[in-house]
């Protein structure tokens, strides 16, 4: 019995132990290198660490309140409300109201707005347009809709980044940018006290870094994961969020739909995906993934050279240009379509000028809801009406027209991952992919 009793004691000090140890906690730095911008571009990866949005996806995928925490609409989904969360203040302690929202949101879309008007009414934000937003709260999660303070109050632009979100900005010396945690986050405190944000390193140093201890979070491209699995890194990988295409444009001898639809055929999908990206994704012909849309399947994405060659008519165009956003496998993804549409027949030179006949982008989803998704895409492309639709039916028929034009050439779905070192915990990714630097926590030095 004593003995029963005793080890019953033992496990429960070691229950308890070990629950101390694991327990979440504050404190400490999360030290976090990227390769791109992280925080103060308008396209940057960590810029929802500093703003917050109307609304938010979660990691499950779903909508979510977040500076509003209603909406409703009327009138055939032509009118919205949505109420604003009270009590609320930027970094710098202006609280936020619907006229500072308006401002910035306005700013934001740049008068290409997926809503006809926009007006702020007492604490509601009231949204209008002559077509229907069936979407509308799905598109305020994105990024480009996330929420900063437009004006400083001497009628000056304050300096960037001073949103509500769970960290501000702090210092921000070239490549290396301080955040420091929202004591007074609406959502509750970020259990870091801050994050070291180094931007601009190569993955060859950022791994190096990880490796000795430098830093917490990096980057793994999606042709470096086989790699990083073989060197049993702690990887945490998201679902196909990016989608590889190439924009054809209409001008000069593109105008000819034959000519942009050959080399749409010339491009080889399965050497991209295979050789340059290492089995990374999905090889795709279509906008949305096939799990976000259901139909992917139909969007025939074998290469087809021999029909290539009869649209181009054995006409030799001009010598296109092929520009790229990005480096390192987006310039040998560059390269090898170059290699494919000469093997078609075209001159094509691969170029480092932002204007090309042809470009190659990666292009984020930036909703987990299909009909939000496309419409962001769309409009990213030039595509100014709102999608009305919102059956699978009606929205394969919406991809369907407008890849059909041959102006956009959708070629590989790619996920977005990242290692972790060893006194990361509890670190997630978010449904586009980024990761949930305010909920995750740092082990405590033994």
């Amino acid at each position: 019995m004593l003995r029963r009793s005793a080890i019953s004691l033992f496990l429960v000090l070691v229950g308890i132990s070990g629950w101390g140890r694991t327990r979440p906690h504050y404190g400490g730095t999360l030290r976090v290198e990227v390769a791109g911008d992280g925080v103060t571009s308008p396209d940057a990866t960590f810029l929802h660490l500093v703003l917050d949005g109307l609304t938010r996806s979660g990691s499950d995928g779903s909508l979510q309140p977040a500076l509003a925490t209603e909406w409703k609409p009327t009138n055939g989904d032509r009118r919205w409300e949505f109420t604003l969360r009270e009590r609320v203040s930027f970094h710098n302690g202006f609280p936020l109201t619907a006229d500072r929202v308006v401002a910035s949101l306005t700013q934001d879309c740049n008068g290409v707005c997926p809503w006809g008007s926009l007006r702020a009414n007492g604490s509601t934000l009231i949204f209008t347009s002559d077509a229907p937003m069936p979407e509308l709260p799905w598109l305020l999660a994105e990024d480009r809709f996330l929420i900063r303070l437009m004006d400083a109050g001497d009628g000056k632009e304050p300096p960037c980044c001073i949103g509500t979100g769970p960290f501000q900005i702090t210092d921000h010396h070239g490549p290396t940018t301080i955040l420091n945690a929202n004591e007074n986050y609406w959502a509750g405190r970020p259990y870091a006290d801050s994050i070291e944000l180094a931007t601009g390193r190569t993955v060859r140093d950022q791994w190096l870094d990880l490796s000795v201890g430098r830093a917490d979070v990096v980057q793994v491209p999606p042709e470096e994961l086989r790699l990083a699995q073989q060197q049993r890194m702690s990887l945490l990988s998201s679902p196909p969020v990016d989608l590889l295409a190439l924009e054809i444009s209409t001008n000069g001898v593109l105008a000819n739909q034959s000519l942009r639809a050959a080399i749409s055929l010339a491009i080889d999908r399965a050497a991209l995906f295979n050789v340059i990206f290492q089995k990374q994704g999905e090889i795709t012909a279509s906008i949305l993934p096939q799990e976000l849309s259901g139909y992917a399947f139909l969007f025939p994405a074998e290469r087809d050279l021999a029909k290539s060659q009869d649209l181009h008519g054995g006409v030799k165009p001009p010598t296109l240009s092929l520009g790229l956003q990005g480096a390192g496998s987006m310039q040998l993804a560059a390269q090898r379509i170059a290699l494919n549409l000469r093997e078609a027949g075209f001159d094509v030179q691969v170029t480092g000028a932002p204007h090309a006949d042809l470009m190659l982008r990666s292009i984020p989803l930036a909703s987990a809801d299909p009909v939000a998704a496309l419409d962001s895409v769309l409009r990213a492309s030039g595509e100014p009406a709102p999608l009305a639709a919102t059956s699978p039916t009606a929205l394969y028929r919406a991809e369907h027209d407008f890849l059909d034009r041959k102006t956009l050439v959708p070629l590989l779905d790619l996920p977005r991952a990242y290692a972790v070192g060893t006194r990361v915990r509890d670190l997630t990714l978010g449904s586009d992919g980024a990761p949930d630097l305010a909920n995750a926590w740092l082990e405590a030095a033994q």
